[in-house]
């Protein structure tokens, strides 16, 4: 099915979440994550980025890495 007007498909949303990743860290993270995610066989999304996110920061073990991934819990949801 063809989607019309302003919203972007999924894969673009996605897509525009890897380039705004500035350092090879973040984009590798969210590469890890969608490799994660795919595997488990389950769609490729803003939700389940975010959850694997939010779960990787509640087991963040230094403030360096808890940065990190709200850098990139950020990017999910600034437009």
């Amino acid at each position: 099915m063809h989607q019309t007007g302003n919203r972007p498909t999924a894969a673009n949303d996605i897509a525009h979440y890897f380039s705004k990743a500035e350092l090879p860290c973040e984009q590798e993270t969210l590469g890890q994550i969608a490799v994660e995610i795919l595997r488990a066989g389950k769609p490729l999304n803003r939700k389940a980025i975010c959850a694997k996110l939010l779960a990787r920061l509640a087991t963040a073990t230094s403030p360096e890495e808890e940065q990190h991934y709200q850098k990139l819990i950020g990017l999910l949801f600034g437009r």
